[in-house]
């Protein structure tokens, strides 16, 4: 068995080529790990059910205190993670060139919880921009939560 994200996209990218979730060049690579781990590593671990009950449960945060908890770690990482993005000529259509990848697969799951907590996406159009893409793909929209067969 193996176990989380990143492990997975890492062990699906070497086993499984097409399509690739890395770019072939060393510095790319780097550069959508980097991205893939400020959400991922960032965002995510801070803002997982786990967290946001213990919120509520050990500290006695109501659910305005924890959407405020939740979009304020957002609002941390994605406004250097925007600013990267808007600045950096590898940024095309997807988060690194003109294909998704692992980047693009974190920042979709990301856009996606961030509904269910009205975070503001307006200060964030390129990755807004960068999610619409993917969800375009189908793919992306096949593997969208509510598209899942424990979906609720």
């Amino acid at each position: 068995m193996i176990a989380q994200s990143m492990a997975i996209m890492e062990f699906l990218d070497e086993t499984v080529p097409e399509p690739p979730l890395l770019p072939a060049d060393a510095h790319g690579r780097a550069r959508v790990r980097m991205l893939s781990q400020m959400i991922a590593c960032e965002v995510h671990p801070v803002n997982n059910l786990r967290i946001l009950n213990a919120l509520k449960e050990r500290y006695g945060a109501d659910d305005a205190e924890v959407g405020a908890w939740f979009r304020h770690w957002v609002n941390a990482t994605f406004e250097p993670l925007e600013k990267m993005l808007a600045e950096s000529p590898q940024t095309g259509a997807f988060c690194h060139g003109d294909t998704p990848g692992m980047a693009d697969i974190c920042l979709v799951g990301q856009v996606t919880n961030n509904k269910r907590f009205d975070v503001d996406m307006t200060p964030y159009p390129v990755i807004q921009r960068i999610n619409d893409a993917c969800m375009e793909l189908e793919a992306f929209r096949k593997a969208a939560p509510m598209n899942q067969p424990d979906a609720e």
